[in-house]
């Protein structure tokens, strides 16, 4: 009889992104429980910002091998920075 593994606590995004990688939900969907949330379409704002051309074009690649949008990776890459940013600061 396989033995029930339970989703393991994660330190990170990439953490969290490597196991769903190598892990299918349904063999931990009995660990899941019911989300209830309401979508506000103005609730996320969008900012211009210049962004290198060279940059871009190493960004675009690596968003696109996560199966990720260029927005959401600038956006996890900003949180990361800023984590780590705090945590030496403090």
């Amino acid at each position: 009889m396989d033995k029930i593994q339970e989703i393991p606590n994660f330190k990170s995004y990439e953490e969290i992104g490597e196991f769903w990688d190598t892990h299918s939900l349904a063999d931990y969907w009995d660990q899941t429980e019911p989300a209830e949330f309401e979508f506000a379409p103005n609730a996320r704002r969008r900012y211009l910002v210049a962004i290198d051309p060279g940059l871009l074009s190493r960004i675009q690649p690596m968003a696109h091998s996560r199966g990720l949008s260029t927005e959401s990776l600038v956006n996890l890459f900003l949180e990361q920075h800023l984590h780590q940013l705090s945590a030496v600061s403090a």
